[in-house]
């Protein structure tokens, strides 16, 4: 049987990297994102099944999986991409909620919706959350972002305590910069022609470079394998060196 893989927030970005990795590696897709055209352009280049879902929705999310695992066999893994990026400020407009339900919540309705088409073992499935260095640090204007990424950690432990009896191994990747437009937004949200505002980020990250999309992708691709069959319950840092433990 085919290994299957789904994949959130694949439309571009990082999430694309994800799915374009996994299809080189033999992998049967299903990708989930809530922006159609973009979503269309992926998983037609990867002979994916695809579904349109916002994942702060659990009915279209249970929806998205059961129409995938219906049309593709069930699920051996999951990458939980999908997620939103920015800051948030008090006061009439204050984004907190939107973060922490995209991505604290979604991510869970995305994995609760996995769990429910879940492939038979004994073979390793496994779960990859993509979190972020800022739920290591804490950074002015980015308390949503921050407490919504350090939360995915905690689900992270706890559903690899949970599943660990049945072979399912969680895991999460905490990327710095990465060279994506989610990335770009934070940077030009500092008024800064490019060049400098990139410049200025960097000063803070040893190897003075931010990572492409398809080098987190093969931190992911690298713990879906069998070589990283011991491993859960971590938080994989890959950000440049900007926080070292």
């Amino acid at each position: 049987m085919a290994r299957h893989a789904s994949v959130t927030g694949a439309a571009r970005g990082i999430g694309r990297a994800v799915a374009e990795r996994l299809a080189r590696d033999g992998w049967t897709l299903s990708l989930f994102d809530r922006d159609e055209d973009e979503l269309v352009r992926t998983a037609d280049g990867l002979n994916a099944f695809r579904a349109v879902c916002d994942i702060r929705d659990p009915s279209a999310v249970d929806r998205a999986f059961d129409a995938a695992a219906s049309d593709r066999g069930p699920f051996h893994a999951l990458a939980a991409v999908a997620g939103l990026g920015g800051t948030n400020e008090p006061g009439e407009i204050d984004r907190w909620d939107e973060l922490i339900t995209t991505n604290l919540t979604g991510t869970y309705n995305c994995v609760r919706a996995f769990e429910r088409s879940l492939a038979e073992g004994p073979d390793a499935r496994h779960v990859v959350v993509i979190s972020s260095v800022l739920a290591r640090i804490g950074v002015p204007g980015y308390t949503g972002y921050s407490a919504s990424k350090a939360g995915l950690l905690g689900l992270v432990r706890s559903l690899a305590a949970e599943w660990a009896p049945r072979n399912v191994l969680v895991n999460a990747v905490c990327p710095g910069w990465v060279e994506t437009a989610m990335a770009w937004q934070g940077l030009d949200a500092l008024g800064l022609p490019r060049e400098d505002a990139l410049a200025e980020a960097m000063r803070e990250v040893p190897l003075g470079r931010m990572a492409q999309p398809d080098e987190i992708a093969g931190t992911v691709a690298w713990l879906f394998s069998d070589d990283a069959r011991s491993i859960t319950g971590q938080a994989i840092d890959q950000n440049g060196g900007s926080r070292m433990q």
